[in-house]
């Protein structure tokens, strides 16, 4: 009927009209991020360079600058954050800072929008983003934990690997986000899943790490090229992220910590965190983690030493300086 018609074509404008204010408005495209350290700050950049409205907020006053000289606008806390964006990624040390940052008196989720989508970066233990994911369930927002892969490189890059535990649904909505700081996003399952593939894709990598080091160092100590050596592992059984990617001995590459003095990257300080929180998840289900076990060990070692500042493969330079 002629009313049917008129009531359908209305309906329709109303929708339209909505669309126009929300897109002429940029709330789609305005992103809160916390957390600018090494991975954070990349991270947030590629996000301005996808013409995404950015809010940040960080303890570092000269990291919010770095960012706001890009075109970022600073935000006093989460909460602020909150407040002013409805998609929100966090990249932060470790479980207590995520928590703190969350559900703090000033965190995120005391100002969080109704149906915020929150992205949990930070590499952190699986019952921490259970309780996180729990809260945010309450506050009717859609929760991801989405801890990566790829170090500083690939979050300069855009080529970081995401391992994303949530509802199908938050999953595949984080993605269209994620797409822009990374090139692969794998869902691991329900809440805390992500954790779970990231804690033993990082015991993997503290292992190979240390395993590298030790083989080019010895092969330092016999007299071959390291360049030599690196062309043999690479195109052997030997390769590895840790010898092809992100080689521990100066002189090989360019580009990575090992040609700046282990500055910058992922910290031994992070590793060994990473690895105690992989060898506290074996004991709980009395898994044997030998080596494991012993990775962590080094890289406190080497933290002790002063140097848990250091990129973790800095585990080479220490190695180095025991034979001397």
């Amino acid at each position: 009927s002629t009313t049917m018609r008129s009531i359908l074509h209305n309906s329709a404008k109303d929708i339209l009209l909505r669309q126009a204010r929300f897109f002429s408005s940029g709330a789609h495209d305005t992103v809160g991020f916390i957390g600018l350290g090494n991975m954070g700050a990349a991270m947030a950049g590629n996000l301005i360079k996808a013409n995404k409205k950015l809010i940040v907020n960080d303890m570092s006053e000269e990291a919010v600058s770095k960012l706001c000289a890009l075109g970022a606008v600073a935000a006093k806390s989460p909460a602020d954050v909150a407040s002013q964006a409805s998609t929100i990624v966090t990249m932060l040390p470790a479980g207590p800072h995520v928590l703190e940052v969350y559900t703090g008196t000033n965190g995120i989720l005391s100002k969080v929008q109704p149906g915020a989508m929150l992205i949990e970066c930070s590499t952190i233990d699986p019952d921490s983003a259970r309780k996180v994911a729990s809260a945010c369930e309450a506050k009717g927002s859609d929760f991801v934990d989405a801890p990566v892969s790829g170090g500083t490189i690939g979050a300069q890059n855009a080529t970081l690997t995401f391992m994303v535990g949530g509802e199908e649904a938050a999953v595949a909505r984080a993605k269209t986000v994620l797409d822009l700081m990374g090139q692969n996003v794998v869902h691991c399952g329900g809440a805390g899943t992500g954790q779970l593939a990231k804690i033993c894709n990082n015991l993997v990598l503290g292992i190979t790490m240390a395993g590298v080091s030790e083989a080019f160092q010895l092969g330092l100590q016999l007299g071959i090229d390291p360049k030599v050596l690196a062309t043999v592992v690479n195109s052997s059984s030997g390769r590895s992220w840790s010898s092809d990617t992100y080689n521990p001995c100066p002189g090989v590459m360019e580009g990575v910590p090992s040609a700046r003095g282990y500055s910058g990257g992922f910290a031994c300080d992070l590793m060994a965190k990473d690895l105690g929180i992989a060898v506290s998840s074996a004991n709980s289900v009395k898994s044997p983690l030998p080596m494991g076990s012993l990775a962590q060990q080094l890289y406190s070692l080497m933290s002790a030493g002063g140097n848990g500042h250091k990129d973790f493969s800095g585990i080479f330079e220490m190695l180095q300086r025991a034979k001397k």
